[in-house]
């Protein structure tokens, strides 16, 4: 068998070099040299970079077709709305433009290919194609500039409500921690050199403005309609808290408190039943269902955006957004931090 192998290698090895000599041979006949470029090679490579044109831009909006259900779900806070505004104008914007500039490279490269009769014109300068190609671009961008800082002055600006939810996201490698404030709407402070096996967040054990405080793992409720204040701490290495449902994003920084508020306009109820959610769980369920995964339900999630180690993969926590009702119900059966720290 390995002989016949050998044999049938060796036989395509003369096969191709024969193949070679016949070329060879075969432009000896040519009126013209063979690097020399002819109108038909020319015409020929023009219909083709019009060919390619369609078959581009057919596999553009095929591919926009078949993954358009893969993106997130609507935004489930106020701000993500406008994020998504800004977002759905940025990428019209963009695919006209690259419509536009990518036909009309594709039409100039038919119409100018090469032609033994014609000279090519060396042109030198025109102010007005200039002007034209300044202007029009710098009027788009600060039209999207302007809009962009005005929704971000928006975004960033600092919690007023005053029944606000306070809490903090702790992140560690690899894992997060919610603390709420308590009663008196007041995160205690904190001492790193307090951090322990039941003080994992480093509470200040002296501050009674943190006996009321809240600590939660694997999951964390937030109520629906109300402005969330999440105040973000790391131990170890930059995180990056990433809510995506509700186009949240802060980076998590030893050594530092960062900030950011957000609203949820959905509750995790509402959202499993969203058309567009329901479609693209079904989506996820048939593709587990391929290697006998059990099926899963929608959530809310808190990922970390940074490259933080190892298992960076896994840092997430799951968000539940919940009625006022069953935020308050939830939260009653948490154990304070004076309680947990009484116990242990």
């Amino acid at each position: 068998m390995n002989l016949l192998v050998l044999l049938a290698i060796l036989l395509l090895i003369v096969a191709g070099h024969q193949l070679l000599r016949i070329i060879e041979l075969s432009r000896g006949l040519k009126k013209t040299k063979e690097w020399q470029i002819t109108d038909t090679d020319n015409n020929m490579m023009g219909k083709a970079m019009i060919w390619f044109m369609v078959l581009f831009f057919a596999f553009f909006f095929w591919q926009i077709a078949r993954w358009i259900d893969r993106s997130l779900p609507p935004a489930a806070s106020e701000h993500g709305e406008k994020i998504d505004t800004l977002w759905d104008a940025n990428m019209y914007l963009i695919t006209v433009v690259f419509l536009i500039t990518n036909a009309v490279l594709f039409w100039f490269t038919y119409k100018y290919r090469g032609n033994s009769k014609n000279k090519a014109v060396y042109y030198t300068h025109n102010n007005k194609l200039e002007m034209l190609w300044t202007v029009i671009p710098a009027v788009a961008l600060a039209f999207i500039i302007i809009f962009g800082l005005k929704y971000w002055n928006e975004i960033t600006a600092d919690a007023k409500e005053p029944n606000r939810v306070q809490i903090e996201l702790y992140a560690k490698q690899f894992d997060w921690t919610a603390r709420y404030a308590g009663k008196d709407n007041k995160l205690g402070s904190t001492d790193f050199r307090q951090i322990s096996g039941s003080n994992s967040v480093g509470m200040d054990t002296s501050d009674v403005l943190g006996y009321d405080d809240v600590s939660v793992k694997n999951e964390f409720h937030i109520p629906v309609g109300r402005e969330i204040e999440l105040s973000m701490r790391s131990r170890d290495v930059i995180h990056s808290a990433y809510l995506p449902h509700f186009r949240a994003q802060m980076n998590c920084v030893p050594g530092m408190v960062t900030y950011f508020k957000f609203k949820p306009t959905k509750t995790t109820a509402q959202m499993r039943k969203d058309p567009y959610t329901v479609k693209m769980m079904a989506g996820i369920n048939a593709q587990r269902a391929k290697f006998n995964k059990e099926p899963v339900e929608f959530d809310y999630l808190l990922l970390c955006n940074k490259i933080c180690g190892a298992s960076h993969y896994n840092m997430q926590m799951t968000v539940i957004v919940d009625t006022e009702a069953d935020y308050k119900a939830w939260l009653a059966k948490q154990k304070a931090f004076k309680v947990v720290a009484l116990k242990n």
